[in-house]
């Protein structure tokens, strides 16, 4: 039924494709951001290759403290990726080693990596905080019966667990793609190169994941129209 100036309320795809901008929003921040800095401070003000790749590194650092100050509470893995980042730029200071914060982008994947999977061995897992708004939309039957499952149903928790292995394991691989790149490739192609691999990891996760996701959708839908 049209609103009331003539417009039909926005559908759950509508709602959903909201929810998917403002979780790739900080992704796009810390990837564009750091790249963008680098091809301005090199090729346009012609500062020094491993002074533009430590600058290019300041903006996700300011902004993962700013996030840990807004949000007021311990957050594990935004503390572990600032202290990576501050580690990185002090590093690349203190070496004047470019591929140093190269590799310091390789440690933050790891970081997030092992945190993940150390998340599936003690059976809490991470992704799971990630992937629930998308499958409950906000609803309050959908987190009912997310509740519900991720209580009571073994199946239910085993994907969940799946989730977050893939997601552990495609950021592993682009944590040691990076890393090898970053000492045997150019600094310069590496510059481009980590954001595609990085990039990939993720679309590869998006996808395998739909192995987990899709099944947890359906029990949710099968959940929530039962209650």
């Amino acid at each position: 039924m049209p609103g009331p100036q003539g417009q039909a309320p926005a559908g759950p795809r509508s709602a959903d494709r909201r929810d998917l901008a403002a979780a790739l929003r900080p992704l796009l921040v810390d990837v564009g951001i750091p790249v963008g800095t680098y091809y301005l401070l090199r090729n346009a003000f012609g500062v020094s290759l491993w002074l533009s790749l430590a600058l290019s590194s300041i903006g996700p650092a300011v902004r993962a403290a700013a996030g840990l100050v807004a949000e007021r509470k311990l957050n594990l893995l935004a503390m572990l990726m600032l202290a990576v980042s501050l580690a990185g730029i002090a590093v690349s200071f203190l070496t004047g080693d470019p591929r140093a914060m190269i590799a310091k982008d390789s440690i933050v994947s790891c970081v997030i990596a092992f945190t993940i999977l150390g998340s599936v061995v003690l059976r809490r897992p991470l992704m799971s905080e990630g992937l629930r708004p998308f499958m409950t939309r906000g609803e309050p039957r959908r987190t009912a019966a997310w509740d519900r499952l991720s209580t009571a149903s073994p199946r239910f928790r085993r994907l969940e667990l799946l989730f977050s292995t893939i997601w552990g394991l495609a950021l592993l691989a682009d944590c040691a793609a990076r890393l090898v790149g970053a000492y045997t490739l150019a600094v310069t192609t590496m510059v481009w190169l980590g954001t595609v691999l990085t990039l990939s990891a993720i679309a590869v996760a998006i996808v395998a994941g739909g192995a987990a996701a899709g099944p947890i959708q359906k029990m949710i839908d099968a959940e929530s129209a039962a209650s």
